[in-house]
This record gives structure tokens, C-alpha cells and sequence, in this order.
């Protein structure tokens, strides 16, 4: 009996396959017509997810800065980190914007790429120039004034600029004397940065004025050789980020640490004016702020710009719009920077980035954090409001 049903359903390979593949299907779809888009609409799932993006914008700095203080080019950092970061938007939108059934005004990823919302579209797109560009300007601003003051002065103009216009634009849902209250401290944190920056630079040029070493400041802002100078050309040790060839590692804070990261690090700062440092942090400090009420207006349209009957973009749409900018900035500028490097930094060529496999993991490993915490702070600023949300800004403080 059991030969003659295996001989049948041999026989009729091509309908056993068919009503297995129909029932699949029938599954599957019956599966997904149980779902709804995940939006967030409560303050729990808000301050949950906005915890999660803490994490993911405290690390995603911390991780880049390594790479240059151990001599990997800026634009081959880039450049990776730029991939996986738009990598990352994607995910989100195929995944959190499209399973599921789409909720009243709110379409699926799909369906509202073919609508009618190009003004709000720039919106998101804009906001996504803004982050780009404040994102190249860090990398640079942390060579010159160091990850600590650069994230404390950037992340607290978010939080009084950013907050400020995003209090309004959320029509004041959240209450001002502790919002703002917040912002007030953030205010002062922004000017005690400028200082101890200010203070760090006169306390490295003092070091390196007495220092007994042979290490002295070039004409062009680099270090000139003397006899204890690490050769750049020599082996390193990529843990450490020093010379394989040197037994002994200068004690932290002093001169001679000075200077070995000095060799060692790709961006040369030694010799720049203490403004030039101050004046990259502020413009990117400024390029943050703008980012995040650009995607306010681009989801909730407080402007009127969309014609009636269009509903506003999900978060996830805006979310991919503004990565799309925001990538194809980075990898714009960056390729130029290969042939037309700034601050010092070598030149470089494409075939030379993709054959620079030293750190790449960790650049896209930042790319991923980065992405995946600016999506989880939008949809926080859903729920919460994007005056509550751009609070996430802090946590690069915490790097």
C-alpha cells in the first residue's frame, strides 16, 4: 500500500509540487495579511528604541577615530562606512516599512515611492546633505581637537539648535520647562568644550616646547625627523597603532606620545591654529542640527507643502530618501578628496582604496551603527516627538 502511494504521487510529480508551492503561498500570504507596519505609538516603545540608538550613536565615533589615529586614510573610511550606512536604511525600509499591512495614511515603502510627495522627498533629502556633510567634518575635527570635545561641543548645538526648532515644529507637545531646562546645560557644556579645547592646545604646545626630545614642528604643521622618529615605512603594530620596531611606548599625555600619534595618524595637525580645529566643530555642530527637523518636516509636513489627498511619508520612506543624499554626498566628495585630499592627508586612488583592506571592517561595522541609530531615532521622534528624540544626540558624549 505505502509502494502504490509513493508510485502515485511519483506519477503526478508536477500537481504534488503545485498544491505543496499553493499552500505555501497561501501561508505565507495569510501570515502577512495578520501584520500590520511596525510603527511605534506609545512613549514606552519611543524611549526603547531611542535607548537602542543611544548605543548605536555613542559607538559609531569612537570606532572611526581609531581608524585615523592608526593611519587609515579618511576618504577609504569613508567611503566604507558610507556603504553599509545606506545598507542600513535599506534593511529598515524593506523590512520595518514594507511586512505588513499598511495602516490608515500610512502606506507601505512600496506604494509610496510612485506617490506624489516629491516636496516632502527634498525634505528628507536635504536633512540627509546636512548629516553628510556634518559627518565629513567631524572626521576631520577630531584629528584636530580630539573625540571628546568634538562630540561634547557638535552633540550639545544639536540639542539647544536642533531641539529649539524641533520644539515648534512638534506644535510644543513636550513641556518646555524641561526641555528646555535640558538645553540651558547643554548651552554651557557647548562653551566649557571650547574652553578645554582651547586649554588642551596650550597645554600640548607647552609639552612639546619643552620637551628634551630631538622632535621639533615642521613649516607645513607635520613633525620633522630627528633621531627617535618612528619610520613611518616600518611594520606597526595595528592593536597599538605604533611602530613594530619600537620597544618602548611614550607614556600617554606626554610629548613624545604627542608626537608618536602625530607620525602615525593619517590627518597632520601639529602647528594649526586652535580656530581651525573650533571652526570645523561648530559647522558640523551647525550641519547636525538641521538634519533631524528636515526629516520633522518631511513626515509630518507642518509646511502644507503636499497636495490634499497625499499622505504624509512614513518614516521609513523619509528615512531611505535622506540616506540615499546622505550616500551619494559622502561618496562624491570622498573620490574627490582621493585625488584632492585636504588637511594634510595623502593622496590616494580609487584602486588604491579598494585594495586597503586594514580597518575596513570596523568602518563598516560604524557604517551599520550609524545607520541603524539615526533610524531608530526617527522612529522614536515619531512617538515621542523629535524635540524628545534629538536628546539621542548625547550619546556620542559618553564615546
Amino acid at each position: 500500500m505505502a509502494m502504490d502511494h509513493a508510485l502515485a504521487c511519483a506519477s503526478s510529480l508536477v500537481p504534488c509540487q503545485e498544491v505543496v508551492e499553493g499552500s505555501l503561498l497561501n501561508s505565507l500570504l495569510s501570515i502577512k495579511q495578520g501584520l500590520n507596519m511596525f510603527i511605534i505609538e506609545d512613549k514606552g516603545g519611543a524611549i526603547a528604541i531611542m535607548c537602542a540608538s543611544l548605543f548605536f550613536l555613542g559607538t559609531w565615533p569612537a570606532v572611526l577615530t581609531l581608524l585615523e589615529r592608526r593611519g587609515r586614510l579618511p576618504q577609504h573610511t569613508y567611503l566604507d562606512y558610507s556603504i553599509t550606512n545606506l545598507l542600513a536604511a535599506v534593511l529598515i525600509a524593506l523590512t520595518f516599512g514594507q511586512l505588513g499591512d499598511a495602516k490608515h495614511n500610512m502606506p507601505n515603502f512600496f506604494t509610496q515611492l510612485s506617490q506624489d510627495n516629491w516636496p516632502s522627498v527634498m525634505f528628507a533629502m536635504a536633512g540627509g546633505v546636512v548629516l553628510s556633510v556634518g559627518n565629513l567634518s567631524t572626521q576631520y575635527a577630531w584629528a584636530y581637537v580630539g573625540l571628546s570635545v568634538t562630540e561634547v561641543i557638535s552633540s550639545s548645538m544639536v540639542v539647544v539648535i536642533g531641539t529649539t526648532l524641533n520644539y515648534f515644529l512638534d506644535n510644543r507637545i513636550n513641556r518646555a520647562e524641561i526641555l528646555f531646562t535640558g538645553v540651558a546645560c547643554f548651552l554651557v557644556a557647548v562653551i566649557l568644550g571650547s574652553a578645554v579645547h582651547a586649554s588642551n592646545a596650550a597645554d600640548n604646545e607647552k609639552k612639546l616646547s619643552e620637551s628634551t626630545n630631538t622632535y621639533k614642528l615642521g613649516t607645513d604643521g607635520g613633525t620633522e625627523r630627528g633621531k627617535q622618529v618612528i619610520d613611518k615605512d616600518a611594520p606597526k603594530d595595528m592593536e597599538n597603532g605604533a611602530s613594530a620596531e619600537c620597544d618602548t611606548k611614550a607614556e600617554a599625555g606626554t610629548a613624545e606620545y604627542l608626537i608618536e600619534l602625530e607620525e602615525r595618524r593619517s590627518i597632520k595637525v601639529f602647528g594649526s591654529s586652535t580656530f581651525i580645529g573650533l571652526g570645523i566643530v561648530f559647522f558640523s555642530g551647525v550641519c547636525f542640527s538641521l538634519f533631524s527637523p528636515a526629516i520633522n518636516l518631511a513626515t509630518n509636513d507642518q509646511w502644507h507643502t503636499l497636495k490634499d489627498g497625499v499622505p504624509h511619508l512614513v518614516v521609513y520612506t523619509a528615512f531611505f530618501y535622506f540616506s540615499i543624499s546622505c550616500f551619494v554626498v559622502g561618496i562624491g566628495l570622498n573620490i574627490l578628496f582621493l585625488y584632492r585630499p585636504m588637511a594634510g592627508v595623502p593622496k590616494s586612488s580609487f584602486k588604491a582604496y579598494l585594495n586597503d583592506w586594514e580597518g575596513r571592517q570596523w568602518a563598516l561595522l560604524a557604517g551599520f551603527l550609524c545607520g541603524f541609530g539615526n533610524g531608530f531615532q526617527f522612529m522614536g521622534g515619531q512617538a515621542a516627538g523629535y524635540a524628545a528624540a534629538d536628546a539621542v544626540q548625547v550619546c556620542p558624549i559618553n564615546a
